[in-house]
């Protein structure tokens, strides 16, 4: 009998200036903020909570959870 093991879920937290507050392009990629990889959701979420409101009066501003596992695994 085979054993499965739960797959890993890894979330990224990251940020930056971006070109329009309404979507997702950074302005300047290569000075992305890192805030961390997570290996659970709430956690990342928790850190990115706090990114988000060192720099809530900041429009152009934004982080967000990247869902890396289903990058990875996208067939899951």
């Amino acid at each position: 009998m085979e054993e499965t093991t739960p797959s890993q879920k890894l979330h990224l937290v990251m940020g930056g200036r971006v070109t329009d507050p309404r979507g997702a392009t950074f302005a300047d990629p290569e000075s992305i903020h890192v805030v961390g990889v997570y290996s659970s959701y709430d956690a990342a979420v928790d850190a990115w909570r706090s990114q988000a409101q060192r720099t809530v009066d900041d429009a152009e501003m934004k982080y967000v959870v990247v869902h890396i596992h289903k990058l990875l695994t996208p067939d899951e």
